[in-house]
Protein backbone atom coordinates (compact mmCIF):
# COMPACT_ATOMS: atom_id res chain seq x y z
CA UNK A 1 0.00 0.00 0.00
CA UNK A 2 0.97 3.26 -0.70
CA UNK A 3 1.33 6.06 1.55
CA UNK A 4 -2.21 8.02 0.43
CA UNK A 5 -3.82 4.43 0.43
CA UNK A 6 -2.80 3.84 4.50
CA UNK A 7 -4.11 7.78 4.99
CA UNK A 8 -7.35 6.85 3.40
CA UNK A 9 -7.86 3.85 5.00
CA UNK A 10 -7.15 5.11 8.30
CA UNK A 11 -9.69 7.98 7.65
CA UNK A 12 -12.15 5.73 6.77
CA UNK A 13 -11.37 3.43 9.59
CA UNK A 14 -12.49 6.46 11.63
CA UNK A 15 -15.41 7.32 10.01
CA UNK A 16 -16.79 4.05 9.73
CA UNK A 17 -16.45 3.13 13.57
CA UNK A 18 -18.14 6.83 14.16
CA UNK A 19 -20.83 6.01 11.51
CA UNK A 20 -20.97 2.77 13.23
CA UNK A 21 -21.74 3.76 16.78
CA UNK A 22 -23.58 6.91 16.45
CA UNK A 23 -26.02 6.38 13.03
CA UNK A 24 -26.27 2.65 12.13
CA UNK A 25 -29.38 1.99 14.25
CA UNK A 26 -29.69 -2.39 13.18
CA UNK A 27 -30.39 -4.20 16.36
CA UNK A 28 -28.20 -6.59 14.83
CA UNK A 29 -24.77 -4.99 14.82
CA UNK A 30 -23.48 -6.23 18.22
CA UNK A 31 -20.25 -5.20 19.77
CA UNK A 32 -18.08 -4.25 16.67
CA UNK A 33 -14.41 -3.02 16.28
CA UNK A 34 -12.80 -1.80 12.94
CA UNK A 35 -9.58 -3.37 13.30
CA UNK A 36 -7.82 -1.88 9.98
CA UNK A 37 -9.06 -1.21 6.28
CA UNK A 38 -7.04 -2.06 3.43
CA UNK A 39 -7.56 -0.09 0.16
CA UNK A 40 -6.69 -0.73 -3.14
CA UNK A 41 -4.09 1.92 -4.97
CA UNK A 42 -6.82 2.46 -7.38
CA UNK A 43 -9.29 3.14 -4.55
CA UNK A 44 -12.21 0.90 -6.25
CA UNK A 45 -12.06 -1.19 -3.26
CA UNK A 46 -11.66 -1.22 0.76
CA UNK A 47 -11.46 -4.36 2.96
CA UNK A 48 -12.64 -3.47 5.78
CA UNK A 49 -11.36 -5.86 8.94
CA UNK A 50 -14.06 -6.09 11.77
CA UNK A 51 -13.34 -7.94 15.41
CA UNK A 52 -16.80 -9.05 17.08
CA UNK A 53 -17.24 -10.14 19.98
CA UNK A 54 -20.08 -12.32 21.11
CA UNK A 55 -21.58 -15.83 19.99
CA UNK A 56 -21.23 -17.24 16.25
CA UNK A 57 -24.70 -16.54 15.71
CA UNK A 58 -24.52 -12.66 16.87
CA UNK A 59 -21.34 -12.49 14.68
CA UNK A 60 -23.11 -13.63 11.85
CA UNK A 61 -25.93 -11.30 12.01
CA UNK A 62 -23.49 -8.44 12.66
CA UNK A 63 -21.51 -9.18 9.90
CA UNK A 64 -24.97 -9.11 7.48
CA UNK A 65 -26.17 -5.63 9.31
CA UNK A 66 -22.91 -4.42 7.78
CA UNK A 67 -22.69 -5.95 4.25
CA UNK A 68 -26.83 -4.66 4.66
CA UNK A 69 -25.65 -1.15 5.16
CA UNK A 70 -22.76 -0.79 3.03
CA UNK A 71 -24.06 1.46 0.74
CA UNK A 72 -25.55 3.72 3.48
CA UNK A 73 -21.68 3.67 4.82
CA UNK A 74 -20.39 4.32 1.32
CA UNK A 75 -22.55 7.44 0.56
CA UNK A 76 -21.95 8.65 4.50
CA UNK A 77 -17.66 8.37 3.34
CA UNK A 78 -18.52 9.79 -0.63
CA UNK A 79 -19.54 13.39 1.32
CA UNK A 80 -16.20 13.12 3.38
CA UNK A 81 -13.41 11.78 1.36
CA UNK A 82 -12.04 14.61 -1.11
CA UNK A 83 -11.56 11.91 -3.79
CA UNK A 84 -12.67 11.04 -7.33
CA UNK A 85 -14.21 7.49 -6.51
CA UNK A 86 -15.37 5.89 -2.83
CA UNK A 87 -13.97 2.14 -2.61
CA UNK A 88 -16.74 -0.19 -2.68
CA UNK A 89 -16.33 -1.65 1.35
CA UNK A 90 -15.98 -5.22 1.78
CA UNK A 91 -16.55 -6.27 5.64
CA UNK A 92 -14.34 -9.21 6.57
CA UNK A 93 -14.15 -10.76 10.02
CA UNK A 94 -10.86 -9.89 11.82
CA UNK A 95 -9.80 -13.41 13.83
CA UNK A 96 -7.22 -12.26 15.65
CA UNK A 97 -9.33 -11.00 18.77
CA UNK A 98 -10.43 -14.78 18.87
CA UNK A 99 -6.98 -15.91 18.68
CA UNK A 100 -5.77 -13.59 21.26
CA UNK A 101 -8.59 -14.77 24.00
CA UNK A 102 -7.66 -18.37 22.86
CA UNK A 103 -3.49 -17.97 23.32
CA UNK A 104 -4.84 -16.06 26.79
CA UNK A 105 -7.09 -18.91 27.83
CA UNK A 106 -4.17 -21.68 26.82
CA UNK A 107 -1.38 -19.55 29.44
CA UNK A 108 -4.00 -19.48 32.02
CA UNK A 109 -4.72 -23.14 31.81
CA UNK A 110 -0.55 -23.99 31.78
CA UNK A 111 -0.16 -21.67 34.93
CA UNK A 112 -3.11 -22.93 36.85
CA UNK A 113 -1.39 -26.54 36.14
CA UNK A 114 1.69 -24.94 36.98
CA UNK A 115 0.52 -23.59 40.41
CA UNK A 116 -0.86 -27.09 41.16
CA UNK A 117 2.30 -28.82 40.96
CA UNK A 118 4.35 -26.41 43.13
CA UNK A 119 1.57 -26.70 45.57
CA UNK A 120 2.44 -30.90 45.46
CA UNK A 121 6.01 -30.85 45.85
CA UNK A 122 5.43 -28.24 48.68
CA UNK A 123 3.34 -30.58 50.51
CA UNK A 124 5.70 -33.44 50.23
CA UNK A 125 8.32 -31.48 51.40
CA UNK A 126 6.87 -30.58 54.87
CA UNK A 127 5.86 -34.22 55.24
Amino acid sequence: MTRRTDRIGHLIQRELGDFILRELSDSRVGFVTISRVEVTTDLAHAKVHVSILGSEKEKRDSMAALSHAAAYMRTHLSKILETRTVPKLAFVEDKNLDHGFRINAVLKDLEAKERGGEEKTTKEEDD
